[in-house]
């Protein structure tokens, strides 16, 4: 059944974040925004609500599979460990196991979400590519006999028309490994962030379960869940924006031969700080994001224990 929790929690949490995602991803990308406001004011001008809930259909379809094997894989592990070093499943973790199982739930999750994450990020930073690659208008105007009707010619096609032909045509130029790029930062991104998701929650929700009670009330579950995922994002937030800069660095010219490159080049060209963009996003999207989350994940949990008993 946490598998299946895993799953309810995962869309519900989509549900809410999506948006806050699309603005913390053009941050990220894009150096022309000076911050969460300036990208929310440019986004809505350009490309109305619709801009920030581009890409959403695949998020969606797939984030009950990763949520579900987030959860699952989480609980399975951490069964075995105490299975293997108290006797029972049973048994009360230690904060070392309930880290360790964490760590391996955020690594299955990679193979999983790569190439969504890559379609999610062109899909979302589509719009600022077309824009960085437009003719200006001194071109046009210096080059009337190329371009007889300059605003219909000067709006290019989007390259991506949605999630699948985002996917068809990375694996058609770009190969398996245009599907997967990005994911060594994507790997040191979910393997600390899930330890600490986990064991954060675990943490806060002991601390804050009433005295004489066996299980966290709901208001305990919405503020561990809630401070577990703003801790988690706040140790992923470096490697995430290592991670969206490389996923988008196939729209055009490559910028990036790699990981360490990309990390040395957006530090010389931007200073330390640029590993932080979208930090304070990702932490006000975290906090109501992962209240859901883990809401709707105990929720099924304890109503199929209720009904199973």
């Amino acid at each position: 059944m946490d598998f299946v929790a895993g799953a309810i929690g995962g869309v519900c949490g989509v549900a809410v974040g999506y948006p806050l995602d699309t603005v913390k991803v053009r941050i990220q990308t894009e150096p022309k925004y000076t911050g969460i406001w300036h990208c929310i004011r440019d986004t809505y001008r350009q490309e109305r609500v619709w801009g920030f809930y581009r890409g959403l259909s695949l998020p969606v379809c797939t984030v009950s599979l990763v949520s579900s094997v987030s959860f699952g894989t989480y609980h399975h592990c951490l069964s075995h460990i105490c299975r293997f070093r108290y006797g029972s499943a049973d048994a009360k973790p230690s904060k070392a196991d309930i880290t360790l199982s964490g760590c391996a739930s955020g690594l299955v999750r990679v193979f999983l979400t790569s190439p969504t994450e890559v379609a999610k990020v062109r899909l979302q930073t589509q719009t600022q590519m077309q824009q960085r690659r437009r003719p200006s208008a001194s071109w046009a105007s210096a080059s009337p006999t190329v371009c007889p009707v300059p605003p219909a010619c000067l709006v290019p096609a989007p390259k991506y028309r949605g999630p699948l032909h985002c996917l068809a045509t990375v694996a058609r130029e770009e190969g398996l490994r245009g599907l997967y790029k990005g994911s060594s930062a994507l790997l040191l991104r979910e393997g600390h962030s899930f330890a600490t998701y986990f064991l954060s929650y675990a943490i806060l929700s002991e601390w804050l379960t009433p005295a004489g009670h066996i299980q966290p009330d709901v208001l305990a579950v919405l503020v561990a869940g809630g401070c577990a995922g703003v801790l988690a994002w706040a140790v992923a937030t470096p490697m995430d924006v290592i991670k969206s800069r490389l996923q988008a660095d196939g729209q055009g010219k490559q910028r990036y031969r790699g990981l360490l490159h990309c990390v040395v080049a957006s530090v010389r060209e931007e200073g330390p700080r640029v590993l932080f963009k979208g930090l304070t996003l990702n932490c006000c999207r975290a906090f109501p994001v992962n209240m859901v989350v883990f809401v709707a994940y105990e929720a099924v949990l304890r109503l199929t224990r209720g009904l199973l008993t």
